[in-house]
């Protein structure tokens, strides 16, 4: 019985494929040694070698970048008819909020007109305004003001309110021919008239060299819960009434604090604005005693 002897043909090829691996650096190396030679002999071959095969690939290339293209603008469609439908809802919800305010200010804007018939009304003048650019944060342990650029030829004068996009941020408490100090509504010599809550019970907004003002002067402490909104009361001619000041965020035995509406680190632009009253803060400041300072 005769044994079949194994093929060398599979040894022979897996002896070239060892010489080709192994060589194969060596072999690209070479090939690219020989197309620089050649491209410096000839360098229009090499540019038209070149501009043949692009011309070749290019279709190809066209028609496999075709699909993923497609795929991204259709992925870019859906995103967008998301953030349309998305802002479609709030645009809805936004309308129909604004349609119930549009209603209650026509009602109210009735009522106003009939009582001031009734009253004989005499309308309040006319305000306005300027902005100035805080260059200045003077905040310290001992008294908080800004300093803007804004000051008496641009009709900035003692007293004028100074409010932010969000709220009162103080007023007036210097002004120069090209800039202005404002006293923060947080410094301990800022004393406002505020009234607190829906009922609108009186108090007085004082300041203390922190971020939180307090409030003294309440009558009813027991209604005063946090979230209740704090404005201007309009008392003593100071400010005009129903500016925002803030929010209270706690009420303990004694204390109320209040949380302004303005951050003061991120304050950059203010508007000082006139509204034609002559009352000074500083003047309806009330006497401080033992009994003040305890609160």
């Amino acid at each position: 019985m005769s044994v079949k002897q194994p093929s060398a043909s599979p040894s022979r090829l897996g002896h070239i494929r060892s010489l080709v691996a192994r060589f194969a650096l060596v072999l690209l190396v070479g090939a690219s040694f020989a197309l620089m030679l050649l491209g410096k002999a000839d360098i229009l071959l090499v540019e038209r070698f070149r501009t043949t095969a692009t011309d070749a690939v290019a279709p190809a290339i066209d028609m496999m970048s075709r699909p993923a293209s497609s795929v991204a603008e259709m992925v870019d469609n859906v995103r967008e008819l998301i953030g349309i439908r998305e802002e479609n809802r709030r645009l809805r919800q936004e309308n129909e909020r604004l349609l119930r305010w549009q209603t209650t200010a026509r009602q109210l804007e009735t009522q106003g007109e009939s009582l001031k018939s009734l009253l004989n009304f005499v309308p309040e003048p006319q305000s306005s305004f300027v902005s100035a650019r805080v260059v200045a944060d003077t905040g310290g342990s001992f008294a908080q003001s800004l300093l803007v650029t804004a000051g008496e030829q641009d009709t900035v004068e003692k007293g004028q309110a100074v409010m932010s996009g969000e709220g009162l941020v103080g007023r007036i408490s210097e002004a120069g021919r090209r800039s202005a100090r404002v006293l923060l509504i947080t410094d301990i010599n800022s004393r406002i008239p505020v009234m607190v809550g829906n009922a609108g019970q009186r108090a007085i907004l004082a300041g203390d060299n922190s971020d939180r003002p307090r409030l003294l002067f309440l009558k009813a402490l027991q209604s005063i819960v946090p979230g209740d909104r704090v404005v201007t009361s309009g008392d003593a001619g100071a400010f005009p009434p129903g500016l925002p000041v803030g929010v209270v965020t706690a009420v303990n035995d004694s204390d109320v604090k209040i949380e302004p509406y303005f951050q003061r680190d991120r304050l950059s632009y203010v508007r000082i604005i006139d509204f034609g009253l002559s009352g000074i803060l500083s003047d309806i400041a009330p006497p401080t005693s033992k009994a003040d300072s305890k609160r």
